[in-house]
């Protein structure tokens, strides 16, 4: 099972977190993803293609990139 941290822009408010956090729990694969609204990011554990988690966060209407790993 992996982790994957992605830098999310365009949150402003807890409804923007919980939205981004469903849709990303309904993509194939995720484990779990714990979304934090300041700064701006997401850590999605489980099997999901990054690019898959990227479009989901977008179709909300926010910008994602995946983090390297610190």
């Amino acid at each position: 099972m992996n982790n994957t941290n992605l830098k999310i822009t365009g949150m402003t408010c807890n409804h923007c977190m919980r939205a981004v956090t469903k849709a990303l729990e309904a993509v194939s694969g995720v484990q779990s993803a714990e979304v934090t609204l300041t700064p701006g990011s997401a850590v999605v554990t489980g099997s999901a293609d990054p690019a898959a988690l990227i479009a989901t966060v977008q179709e909300e209407g926010y910008e994602a990139e995946v983090q390297a790993h610190a």
